[in-house]
């Protein structure tokens, strides 16, 4: 049985360009940074959580819920053949629940805060936003977009971005947590515009606040779909014995 079924729904992704030297204090035993066209990628993510079920379980008040993380991506050679996984350098929920059970189990970097978010259409557009408070302040993350949506392009910078299957969480500079997460290809809407409010320092860690004067190389909104997060397996480095 999966550790997690649910469903990630719309997708707002805003990509960032950044030195791969930033990430090696956060980069999981057992990978190497997945780098694409030349480009080391940090990108903060708002998606919805829906029909969340915890071991086959809905639990109550945790069903439908907002998640907003900021993530890089990476890749490990097994069986040969590279598995492209992500990392997450935080991950925002609103319920604390959520945060004592990931924390402990997969050993990732969650934080609870108060949140919520807006879906609305027009006649040929549709908005997402993302809005968590942290002390006091808000902080939002808002994406218009095409209101219909498409398949995504062979070898795209989307396809690169949403064709991750596995996440990797560093436990120790010999260990890391890792679980595979399946889900079909998704579909994706063309961004008109966006906007982000984010003190990327003060969420994020002093190391990231240079991105409050960095623009995104790229914005996408992507659809989602239903999800399952596997249970998770512990790498190791294993020790010479003389």
């Amino acid at each position: 049985m999966s550790f997690l079924k649910a469903e990630w729904r719309k997708l707002a992704i805003a990509n960032y360009e950044v030195d791969p030297d930033l990430l090696e204090e956060f980069l999981p035993f057992g990978t190497e940074l997945d780098i694409w066209n030349g480009r080391c990628y940090v990108s903060l993510v708002g998606f919805m959580f829906k029909n969340t079920r915890l071991l086959g379980v809905k639990i109550p008040y945790h069903i439908n819920f907002e998640e907003v993380n900021l993530r890089f991506y990476v890749k490990r050679f097994e069986n040969n053949e590279w598995k492209r996984g992500v990392v997450f350098i935080k991950e925002i929920v609103p319920k604390m629940a959520l945060t004592l059970v990931a924390n402990a189990v997969y050993y990732e970097n969650y934080e609870t805060m108060p949140m919520s978010h807006v879906w609305s259409e027009k006649e040929d557009s549709r908005q997402v936003s993302y809005h968590w408070r942290k002390q006091g302040k808000d902080y939002s993350f808002w994406v218009t977009a095409a209101k219909e949506s498409r398949e995504i392009e062979p070898q795209s910078e989307t396809e690169f971005i949403t064709e991750h299957y596995w996440g990797y969480a560093k436990v120790n500079n010999y260990k890391s947590n890792e679980y595979e997460v399946t889900h079909p290809r998704w579909h994706a809407y063309e961004v008109q515009d966006y906007r982000i409010d984010v003190d990327f320092g003060r969420v994020y860690g002093p190391q990231f606040a240079f991105l409050d004067q960095r623009d995104p190389v790229s914005v996408m909104l992507a659809e989602g779909s239903e999800i399952t997060v596997e249970a998770k397996k512990t790498i190791r480095k294993q020790l010479s014995v003389s």
